[in-house]
């Protein structure tokens, strides 16, 4: 096998490895690679995202950065065939790359959509409503959200080359912000396939991406406020990369994923032969051995009833002397190396100070079967499962992590004593809990939420549809506090606003309309001079208006509508009840007699531009409408958003007002024109 010579990409070019230093397979110990990042002009690189990648990025709005990600994914679908290859060198199986690789792309096809669906058109994010200031309504205030005008440096753990690399550059780029990206030495040439198949793609960017093979030199010396860090790794190199004195001086953004002891807890009413019990060991097994357990949201730690330990014990057992420890590219493994020989030694030394307050019940390091490989050579272990009976006085199981196929059982008495337990983990990314008792399930979400990123609640109603304790979701939080860092990766738009700033804005509403591209109430209306429904999306323009004529509400319309829909609340058909009520004068017109009036007031009947009425938003009714009461409609052009090439969403605010000019009732109007 030819030694890979890993290149670093910086400055818009690939730069061969300087002070190269040799990586090895941890199947084999073969030398595999060869990576050095000396003579990188770290600082220079960071001003080449800063002066053109940035403003490269942010001349897009959220849609076209989100259709990018959408074509990268698909590029990187197309040919992920190579880095399975790849992979294998790494000590993963087939079944691990594919949660490596193909949940990396997923992840940007996730943001894709969601920055089409969630996110506007637009260069400017609205973060929440107006906010009304003043009395009149002419001064108001709204959160709006930017991009960082700085650049990200992305250093990444060597568990998960592609997904740790894409899960991160995602929101980054949906932002609009370019990245540095270091992945961890110990399969880099994974990551550098992965990232030249990027650059190669010609979809992002001059600038929009860098990438280091090798150390990061004095990188983090030369970052500033506008810039963010992600890390993830080790507690104790979180604790180095955060006391950098860039990074206190500019309080640079500092977003760390580290160490985490999750634990996992069998309800009491998870007894053998339950579905949940049976659900539990499926899942304590999978998460001790994907990825020989070099999984940050892996199980640590088990917890069980007392009573249901010894059979916990013994089912577990059984189901890992089933798990094929080997070469990963042998059909038959199951579970392939850890990451090198040197996380092995630390893994062993870890279940050694583990061992002094647990004991071993399955496992043994210097004598199991190992199918295709060196054990001498080779940085395999087998699975190993360790039982502490006394959780409250050890300490170890609870503070050191074993980040490899180690998981320790232990027992709790109730639920105050499980979440206890769990939480004596200082803070981790995810806890399961596997029970069909709904208050046990949240009798600990109550006592335990606030040490985790993430609760997975596993019962006989989610079927195969969960995707299980260890699988950190791109539409969900993935973080945790305390030990775990802190931070909040990945969580949908919100991963996003990590690369952003929120900044209050305040002024009259024709300020806020023009800064965030939504009309604000109280902003200048625009007249066409034609109805809005006739005219096609790419025609309207951000408040564009019509006002209805004037409609009288009459006795009869009530009654009609009241015994036509079935709806004769007594508020609508009883003059002495309504009377008594205290939000009422007396009988009152139906709310949606009202919005189905409006409809017929603004609705252009003939077919046109307007696809498609899909729903309302923020509908409210602020006062009742009496019979001899009239009511006349505003219908202002509130947001646009493309959906396709065929057809974009239009957003209008609706305000119903009676003779008086008194708001009756206001809503979004959600429709779908064409273009």
């Amino acid at each position: 096998m030819s030694v890979m010579q890993l290149r670093s990409y910086a400055l818009g070019a690939w730069v061969a490895p300087a002070g190269a230093r040799p990586i090895r397979t941890p199947v084999t110990g073969e030398v595999v690679a060869e990576a050095g990042s000396e003579g990188l002009d770290f600082a220079a690189m960071l001003e080449h995202a800063r002066r053109v990648g940035g403003p490269a990025l942010r001349k897009m709005t959220f849609h076209e950065r989100a259709r990018m990600l959408k074509a990268l994914a698909q590029h990187l679908h197309e040919r992920r065939g190579p880095l399975y290859e790849l992979s294998l060198l790494t000590g993963a199986t087939r079944a691990d790359s594919l949660i490596d690789i193909d949940g990396g792309i997923g992840t940007l096809f996730v943001y894709a959509s969601k920055g089409r669906r969630e996110m506007p058109d637009a260069h400017v994010f609205l973060d929440g409503p107006t906010e009304q200031l003043s009395r009149s309504g002419a001064f108001m205030g709204r959160h709006v959200c930017t991009p960082l005008q700085g650049a990200a440096v992305h250093i990444n753990a060597f568990n998960f080359p592609v997904w740790g690399m894409l899960e991160k550059l995602a929101p980054t780029l949906l932002a609009g912000v370019p990245a540095i990206v270091k992945p961890a030495t110990q399969g880099v040439w994974l990551a550098e396939a992965a990232f030249r198949m990027i650059v190669e793609s010609g979809i992002l960017p001059e600038g929009a991406v860098q990438f280091i093979a090798g150390g990061v030199g004095d990188l983090l010396s030369h970052v500033g406020p506008q810039d963010v860090v992600s890390f993830t790794g080790s507690a104790a190199t979180a604790r180095k990369l955060r006391a950098a004195p860039a990074i206190l001086d500019n309080a640079t953004r500092f977003v760390a994923e580290q160490d985490s002891l999750n634990a996992s807890i069998l309800g009491p009413d998870a007894a053998p032969g339950t579905p949940e019990f049976d659900m539990f060991v499926r899942e304590a097994v999978k998460e001790i051995t994907v990825k020989a357990g070099q999984k940050c949201t892996a199980i640590r730690r088990i917890l069980a009833r007392a009573a249901h330990l010894d059979a916990l014990a013994e089912a577990l057992s059984a189901r890992l002397a089933e798990v094929r420890v080997g070469h990963p590219a042998l059909p038959e493994t199951r579970m392939g190396a850890l990451a090198s020989a040197a996380q092995k030694a630390d893994v062993l030394e870890a279940v050694g100070r583990i061992g002094a307050e647990a004991r071993r019940i399955f496992g043994d390091p210097e004598n199991f079967q190992l199918l295709g490989a060196d054990p001498d050579k080779g940085a395999f272990l087998p699975p190993m499962l360790l039982r502490c009976d006394d959780p409250d006085g050890a300490r170890a199981p609870h503070e050191i992590e074993a980040f490899g196929p180690v998981s320790t059982l232990m027992p709790y008495r109730d639920a105050a004593h499980a979440a206890a337990l769990a939480n004596r983990g200082g803070g981790s990314l995810v806890a399961s809990v596997f029970t069909d008792d709904p208050d046990f399930a949240r009798d600990l979400a109550l006592a335990s939420a606030a040490w985790h990123g993430r609760l997975y609640f596993a019962d006989r109603g989610i079927g195969k549809e969960g995707t299980g304790h260890g699988s950190p979701l791109p539409h969900m939080v993935h973080g945790g506090p305390g030990r775990a860092g802190g931070g909040e990766e990945l969580g949908g738009v919100r991963g996003v606003m990590h690369y952003m700033q929120r900044t209050a804005v305040q002024g009259s509403p024709r300020m806020l309309t023009a800064i965030g591209g939504e009309w604000v109430r109280g902003a200048p209306e625009i007249d066409a001079g034609v109805h809005p429904f006739a005219r096609r999306f790419g025609e309207l323009r951000i408040g564009e208006t019509i006002h209805t004529p004037a409609r009288t509400i009459t006795l009869e319309d009530i009654e009609r509508f009241a015994h036509f829909t079935g709806d004769t609340f007594y508020a609508h058909m009883d003059e002495e009840a309504a009377r008594a009520n205290p939000f009422f004068p007396g009988r009152v017109a139906h709310g949606y007699l009202l919005l189905s009036f409006a409809a017929g007031q603004f609705v252009k009947p003939e077919p046109g531009p307007v696809l498609a009425n899909t729903g309302l938003d923020n509908l409210r009714f602020m006062k009742p409408v009496s019979p001899g009461d009239s009511i006349k409609v505003r219908l202002t052009v509130k947001r646009k958003t493309p959906r396709n090439e065929s057809y974009g969403e239009v957003r209008w605010d609706v305000e119903l007002t009676n003779q008086d000019d008194e708001t009756v009732a206001a809503y979004d109007l959600l429709t779908m024109n064409a273009f």
